[in-house]
């Protein structure tokens, strides 16, 4: 994957105390060949926002991200029951 990632730090360890994921980790959604990505109209603002939606250590991971300098910049990630439904429709798992 010739991909490259950033993130803030301190959002990093935000988002780790809060749903338990590492930025490190979410960038492995990208790499499920059954991966979703879905433009994130509630949150895209000032830029376009978007979520990825894959599979990663067993679970459906939600990663939300926008691109900035030719990078994936996370920005959440989490095991959500709405990411999982919207994999599994999409991918038609029951």
């Amino acid at each position: 994957m010739n991909t490259s990632f950033e993130w803030d730090d301190e959002k990093n360890l935000e988002n780790l105390r809060k749903h338990e994921v590492d930025f490190q980790v979410a960038q492995y959604a990208f790499i499920d060949p059954k991966r979703i990505i879905a433009e994130d109209v509630a949150h895209s603002v000032k830029e376009k926002r978007y979520y990825c939606f894959g599979k990663v250590k067993g679970g459906v991971l939600t990663v939300r991200f926008t691109y900035r300098n030719n990078s994936i910049r996370i920005i959440g990630a989490g095991y959500w029951r709405k990411g999982k439904a919207i994999y599994e429709k999409h991918n038609k798992i029951q």
